[in-house]
């Protein structure tokens, strides 16, 4: 399986409410320094399936989103995943 589909596989099992940071999604997908691939990889994503915006930065900051960062964040809060 490639890193991109494992990336993505990851992302889709993050469960509502939770989060994961970009470098936890590339430990768990096999790469654990690929985190800059991963935030690339998710902004490419056009797949509403997949949760994109439950990955955030290891500071805690929400990071990027290829729908906006209002966007991200709104969904979050509805998530209860941000406060």
């Amino acid at each position: 399986m490639k890193f991109q589909e494992k990336v993505l596989q990851t992302v889709k099992k993050i469960p509502k409410g939770k989060t994961l940071t970009y470098k936890k999604v590339a430990e768990l997908s096999g790469r654990p320094r690929a985190w800059r691939a991963v935030g690339n990889i998710l902004n490419k994503n056009k797949n509403l399936k997949i949760p994109c915006h439950r990955v955030i930065r290891s500071n805690g900051k929400i990071g990027g989103f290829n729908q906006g960062i209002k966007k991200k964040t709104a969904l979050l809060e509805k998530e209860k995943a941000i406060h």
